[in-house]
């Protein structure tokens, strides 16, 4: 059986605010969650993106979204509950 320590029972060092990390790791998960909801927007209004330039249809629109919202969940999720690594 192995013993656990203390340092792997116990971590205070989780939240989305605690850390450099974390920081801006919910920042980018903040900004992905808006992008794909412009994604999302303007997919289903058939229009362009507004920097790229790009004309989205529906199917686009979806791919983007999907695709925004993964990292932003992961970025979020990572915020989260990773604990800070090499800067302690």
């Amino acid at each position: 059986m192995v013993r656990m320590t203390a340092s792997s029972t116990s971590s205070d060092n989780i939240g989305l605010f605690k850390s450099p990390f974390s920081i801006v790791s919910a920042g980018v998960g903040v900004i992905s969650l808006l992008a794909s909801v412009a994604f999302l927007w303007t997919g289903y209004q058939e229009s362009t993106l507004p920097v790229a330039g790009t004309e989205l249809s529906i199917l686009t629109g979806l791919v983007g979204f999907m695709l925004a919202l993964l990292v932003a969940v992961t970025a979020l999720f990572m915020a989260a509950f990773m604990e800070p690594g090499f800067d302690h």
